[in-house]
């Protein structure tokens, strides 16, 4: 079953249950999903979907930073469910031992020695750990790797 299958049928079984919250999340995946396949005349695969769930977690992070500074709690607790939802379609996330093991895998095989060389090092690394890792903290791992 292809990741956009799942999505489809999560939406089915929450319009079934009467789950509100969870079914406009979904419909608002699947939106995005259609908008991107039009947008670029091609179908998606599931690593396109999660990469439109990436981005639309991000948005959803950067949202509850500034309800949460203009007082907003309860803008800022919907979008937190929002996220919770979303992420249950992103691949199993690699725990941080096994980040800094790739990080330094993808620093031996570029031959990167100064930061100068972040661009070849993230080359690398983007594919093998997309959707499974936050990029912020590979880009924070890697110049952390080169400077030291």
């Amino acid at each position: 079953m292809t990741l956009r299958d799942r999505v489809n049928e999560d939406m089915k079984s929450a319009m079934k249950a009467r789950e509100s919250e969870r079914l406009s999340t979904i419909r608002l995946l699947l939106a995005s999903v259609k908008q991107r396949e039009v947008d670029e005349r091609i179908t998606l695969d599931d690593a396109g979907v999660v990469a439109v769930v990436e981005k639309m977690l991000k948005q959803r992070k950067d949202s509850v930073q500034q309800y949460q500074q203009a007082g907003r709690v309860d803008l800022a607790d919907r979008e937190t469910a929002e996220m919770a939802i979303l992420a249950g379609y992103l691949p199993q996330q690699l725990a941080d031992a096994e980040l800094v093991a790739v990080v330094a895998e993808a620093v031996a095989e570029s031959g990167a020695t100064a930061p100068s060389d972040m661009g070849k090092v993230m080359a690398i690394l983007k594919p093998r750990v997309a959707g499974r890792a936050d990029m912020g903290k590979v880009s924070a791992l890697v110049k952390a790797k080169l400077a030291g």
